[in-house]
Parts: C-alpha cells; sequence; structure tokens
C-alpha cells in the first residue's frame, strides 16, 4: 500500500459495504481481488417485465469461416498486437505522479488540442475492450495478458494516486472536481473516462480477468462517491457535456455486483432533457451532435433492464426507429460533420465529406443489438445487416487494417484511414473493437428455436441441446446459404431463418425437398422439426438491382444490390500514393478539390436501374453515364485506396 493512503479499517470497509451491500465493494476496500465465483453470486435477477425474449450466444461458441470478415478480424488482430501498452498507459502514470515506461503515442493522445477536450487516454479503454472481444473470439492468451498487465498497471495508478480515480488527460482530477462543482469546463471528461469503465467491464466479463474487476469496482466506487452531492439539477446540468455512455456501464455494474448505488447513478447519468421528449415519442433531434446521443440511449435501454422502467424502453426504441428508418444513409450511417439535420435539407447534406460517422455506427448497432433481444424482429436485424456491410465492413482498409473516421457521399471524394501511431481518433477506437466480435449476432437463441440473423460462414455449438450447426456461404457473392445440423441425438428446435425486406422470395428447402416459398419479406421462416446429425437446410433468397432516395430529395438516389450499397468506383485520377492516410480527421473534404469531376447519371431512377448490367464478375456491374461512357458499380464495402459515388443527383 501506498505510505499516503491509510489502511482501511474494519470500520471504513463495513460503511463501504453498507453502501448497497456489494462484494466488489468489500473486496475493494480491503484491496483484494474478487473471484469469480462471488462475482456470479452477487448478480441480481432483473425485472420480469424487463426481461430478454431471446439469447446470444457466446462469442466464444461461434466460429467465424474464411471470408470477408474473418479477414477483417485478421487484419485487426495483427493491429492490436502491434500497440505497446506502455505507451497508452504513459499519461495515466504521469498523472499518477509515476515515471511512463514508454513515450506516449501520437494524435489525439498526445496533441495539445486533444488536451484541451480531455481526450488523452481515450485509446486504452478501447483497447481493453478490443483485447477482451478479440480473447472471447479466439482464446489467444496473449489479449488476457495484456489485459491483465494493463489492469495491473492501472492499479499502481491508483494506489500511487490515492484514488479510485485514473485518467490520462492533463490536470484530470483537478478538471472532474471542477466538473462536478458545476464550473466551467473545456472537454468531455465523463466521455473519456467512459472509455475506460467499459474496457474495464469488458476485460472482466468477457476475459474473466479478476485484475481488471478490481481496478473497475475502485473506479466505480470513486464515481458514485464522487457525484453524491450533486442535486438531481446540478447532476442534469453536469450532463449538458458529453458523457459517452457512463448509465449504460453502471448499469452494467449493478447487474455485475448487485449494488444498488451502482443502479441509482445508472439512472442519475441518464439525461432527462433528452429523455423525456423521446419517451413521449417526440424528434427533437435536429442540430444535436449524433455520437453524444447514441451511446445514452445505449444506456436508456440497459437501465430499463435494471429498473424495469418502461420510458427508459420506450424511448430507446423510439430514437431507433427516428434514426434508423428516417434519418439514416442508404449505408445505414447518418449525420453531416457529426450532426443530425432536419431531412427536408437531406439535398444540403448527403453530399458531405464529414458524413456517416463510423462511430455512430458502430453505436448504433450496439443499440439495434440491445433491442434485438426484448423484441426480436427482423427489421433491427435487416439494419443491423445493412450497417454491418456498408458502414462497419467498409470502415477498414482492407490492406492495412486501418479505419474511417467519416464516409462522406460526396462523388468524387475517397475513404480516408487513420495512421498506425499518430491518429487515435474516436473512430481508430470503436474500430479496434468493430471486427473483432463480428460473431456476436449472427445466431440468437429461445429455450427452443435458433435464429439466424446474419448470412455469413460460420458455425455455431448449442452446448445446452446437444446441437451444432454450420453456415456454408459465399453471400454476399450469392444470394443462397445452406446448414447442416449435427446433434447429440435426435432433437426437435426450431430453425427461424430471416426473410429480408430486400428479397421479394425466399425459398426453403430441407434435405433436398422444398418445405415452403416465402412471398412476406421482412419476417422469420420458421422450420420446427426433429433434427438428426446430417439434415441439411437450403435457404434461397433473391438479391436485385434496387433505389434508394429519401422522400425529400426523390432526384438523389444511391444504388443497391440486395443489403449492399453499390458505389460508383472512379479510380485514383489526381491521388497520390498513399494520400488515403492520414493524421488529422481535419484533412476530411481536402482530397475533392482540383480539376476531378464525377461522372454524371441521367434519367429516371426506374429506367436507370434497368440499365444496370452485370459485368461477370462477383457484384460487379456498369451504368452508362449521361455522355455514354461505363461506370463501374461495385459493392461500397469493397471499396479502397480510390474515388467514389454512393449517391448521385440525377440530371
Amino acid at each position: 500500500m501506498h505510505p499516503c493512503c491509510p489502511a482501511p479499517s474494519r470500520r471504513d470497509v463495513l460503511t463501504t459495504a453498507g453502501r448497497g451491500g456489494s462484494i466488489g465493494a468489500l473486496a475493494t476496500a480491503w484491496g483484494a481481488v474478487m473471484p469469480a465465483s462471488a462475482w456470479a453470486q452477487a448478480k441480481p435477477m432483473a425485472p420480469a417485465s424487463a426481461a430478454p425474449v431471446v439469447q446470444p450466444f457466446d462469442m466464444a461458441d461461434v466460429t467465424l469461416a474464411d471470408g470477408p470478415l474473418l479477414h477483417a478480424q485478421t487484419m485487426t488482430e495483427a493491429y492490436l498486437m502491434r500497440l505497446q501498452p506502455d505507451r497508452m498507459l504513459a499519461n495515466f502514470r504521469t498523472n499518477a505522479g509515476l515515471k511512463p515506461k514508454a513515450p506516449v503515442y501520437g494524435g489525439w493522445e498526445s496533441e495539445p488540442q486533444w488536451a484541451d477536450i480531455n481526450c488523452h487516454g481515450h485509446t486504452l479503454g478501447h483497447y481493453l475492450s478490443a483485447c477482451a472481444l478479440a480473447y472471447r473470439a479466439t482464446k489467444d492468451k496473449r489479449y488476457r495478458q495484456r489485459i491483465d498487465y494493463i489492469a495491473q498497471e492501472l492499479a499502481a495508478c491508483q494506489q500511487a494516486a490515492c484514488s479510485g480515480l485514473v485518467c490520462a488527460f492533463p490536470k484530470g482530477p483537478a478538471l472532474v472536481a471542477a466538473h462536478l462543482r458545476g464550473e466551467p469546463i473545456t472537454g468531455v471528461p465523463w466521455y473519456t473516462l467512459h472509455k475506460l469503465y467499459a474496457g474495464l467491464r469488458d476485460s472482466a466479463l468477457l476475459a474473466d480477468s479478476e485484475r481488471a474487476r478490481a481496478v473497475l469496482i475502485r473506479l466505480a466506487d470513486w464515481g458514485v462517491v464522487a457525484t453524491k452531492p450533486l442535486t438531481d439539477d446540478q447532476f442534469e446540468t453536469m450532463l449538458q457535456t458529453e458523457y459517452g455512455g457512463m448509465n449504460e456501464v453502471y448499469a452494467d455494474l449493478y447487474f455485475m455486483t448487485g449494488n444498488q448505488d451502482y443502479r441509482r447513478v445508472a439512472e442519475r447519468f441518464s439525461q432527462k432533457a433528452i429523455m423525456d421528449p423521446l419517451a413521449k415519442g417526440q424528434d427533437h433531434l435536429d442540430g444535436l451532435h449524433a455520437n453524444t446521443q447514441v451511446p445514452k440511449i445505449i444506456g436508456f435501454q440497459r437501465v430499463f433492464e435494471a429498473t424495469g422502467n418502461d420510458r427508459y424502453r420506450n424511448a430507446a426504441a423510439f430514437f431507433w426507429r427516428t434514426v434508423a428508418h428516417t434519418r439514416s444513409f442508404a449505408t445505414g450511417g447518418h449525420g453531416d460533420g457529426e450532426h443530425f439535420f432536419a431531412m427536408a435539407d437531406f439535398d444540403r447534406h448527403v453530399f458531405s465529406a464529414k458524413g456517416s460517422e463510423t462511430c455512430c455506427q458502430h453505436n448504433m448497432l450496439k443499440l439495434t443489438r440491445a433491442l434485438f433481444l426484448h423484441d426480436p424482429r427482423a427489421d433491427y436485424a435487416d439494419y443491423y445487416e445493412r450497417t454491418l456491410y456498408n458502414g462497419i465492413l467498409a470502415s477498414q482498409d482492407p490492406d492495412s487494417g486501418m479505419a474511417t473516421y467519416f464516409q462522406g457521399a460526396r462523388p468524387g471524394y475517397m475513404k480516408l484511414y487513420h495512421t498506425p501511431e499518430d491518429s487515435f481518433w474516436c473512430c481508430t477506437g470503436t474500430g479496434m473493437e468493430n471486427h473483432v466480435k463480428y460473431r456476436d449476432s449472427i445466431y440468437f437463441h429461445d429455450d427452443r428455436a435458433l435464429y439466424v440473423n446474419l448470412f455469413i460462414p460460420s458455425s455455431v455449438s448449442w452446448a445446452d441441446k446437444g446441437a451444432g450447426l454450420t453456415q456454408v456461404t459465399n453471400f454476399p457473392d450469392s444470394a443462397t446459404t445452406r446448414f447442416r445440423w449435427k446433434l447429440r441425438q435426435p432433437t426437435e428446435l426450431t430453425l427461424k431463418l430471416r426473410h429480408p425486406k430486400w428479397s421479394r422470395t425466399a425459398t426453403l428447402l430441407v434435405n433436398g425437398a422444398e418445405v415452403e416459398r416465402s412471398d412476406q419479406p421482412g419476417r422469420y421462416v420458421d422450420v420446427t422439426r426433429t433434427w438428426k446429425t446430417g439434415d441439411m437446410v437450403e435457404w434461397r433468397m433473391v438479391m436485385e438491382p434496387a433505389t434508394e432516395s429519401a422522400p425529400a430529395a426523390p432526384k438523389i438516389v444511391a444504388f443497391t444490390y440486395g443489403p449492399l450499397v453499390l458505389a460508383g468506383a472512379l479510380g485514383r485520377e489526381g491521388l497520390a500514393p498513399g494520400a488515403d492516410v492520414v493524421v488529422s480527421e481535419r484533412k476530411y473534404g481536402e482530397y475533392n478539390d482540383g480539376p476531378f469531376q464525377a461522372p454524371i447519371l441521367s434519367g429516371e431512377p426506374d429506367h436507370l436501374i434497368r440499365k444496370i448490367a452485370a459485368t461477370g464478375k462477383p457484384l460487379e456491374f456498369t451504368i452508362p453515364a449521361a455522355d455514354g461512357r461505363p461506370v463501374r458499380l461495385v459493392p461500397y464495402h469493397r471499396i479502397a485506396h480510390e474515388r467514389y459515388a454512393t449517391y448521385w443527383k440525377l440530371a
């Protein structure tokens, strides 16, 4: 124990435990590491009214086979292993009065302009989450070793600082204290702290790191004590500054420990100024910073699960419907310059170079998944699939594994990727997580049914039923997927196959015989029978060209093929090699200056669809421009290192 930190007396320990009966708080007060068995005993039951309808499969029970998603995962794994924990920990050690063990990384981790908004340190939290996800997916012990090392170093920082608070932004404790007092500050300390909370939570839950649990509980208890003096009005005023998903992580802590204090803090971190209108079905989102809102909405759903209060659920569900159905681009992204805009002004915003912030897509998928667990509707899975391919998979450079910040639709624009060591944008952090968690939303189950939400080469093991299902497909190159059962003994189960909205019809075959033909897209087709090892299921869907436009701008269209956005592949004219790897995300838009002119398409949307011709290569098409020259169309997620267009203003 650090000499400045007195040993806790028995009275101190009992007082700490009495705040909510938390085993975690008790263990933390003694500086002990709580065994996993104690955490399991501490978990409370969710209110019956807030219990999920379906369950996800453990990522460890899902295996990815070769395909674009596995390639993306492999690229991210390589990047995670290249990064050095000591460099991400440098500013944490400095703030705690300890000497750094390595020089800090560049960009958002050290540059002065990012110190001003307290972004230093956010990457470490994302990195912990990514390592925890990668460990759960692969069981590679190196990820667990990195997690434990980082947690050990953070514990040393807590000990040296005599505080549960650990942070990397300059004057961190003083800044947080000023924020809690209601003084004007520059920056977003809770936003950055949330990343650390979340990384430690993921490390505890997915990698079973007891060291991470101990650091997390001490940090969480610090937060309880630090925010307790605030009145409700003072707390609400503090929440006018971006705070990430602090309500979500404190609700998670409640489920992890049973500590009622954590549930109360989760409710206090749920901003009423945002929740109240949403719960009433009112859309007041115009002009708001988009990714400030989405994490807190995820938190609303999690607080509903902890409390059973329908207002939180209603707010989350209404927000999702509003953003997914009325505010999203064809790719599933939304916003211009990180902000929601009035959809009546769609034509003024769609061609921005700063549309579709990748963090927003990351968080919208988290929200979609959370809502699906309570209301397993096909339209949640439809949106998830669209955004997964056209937003998340599309965000990664397939050659380097680096990621985008924005994915704008300005014709002739190109994707810009972060550098490995001198950028560390917010979307660098979520980008570390995105590609190591593809396994978490392919399959779901209830007591008797297995849901297939995504058509990805993979397999799932359902241990409780003694069942395994292998999916073989080259989707999206083909619209057909096949499944093979393996069972310990013949078992009656229901297989629920999503009939996506983009497929006019779908045909189900079992062991080569047609058993159902569906002409109702946007639902699940169920097949219930006693399955035995070797039974085969074939699911045939239909992909065809279509257009998508906003009601306010019917002459601005995107072309789609099934769930995929088809982008115009416009070449590299005027681009120097490597020009799409940048340090500063503020360079967005600069590469559209100069003599390059994107092709122009003319005609009515329905007429243009009929002119789309296949080239004979998988998912490659052409469409004639107004001057007669062919424009090559390919899936947007395959665009890299060249100019593109996803939306077209028809002449």
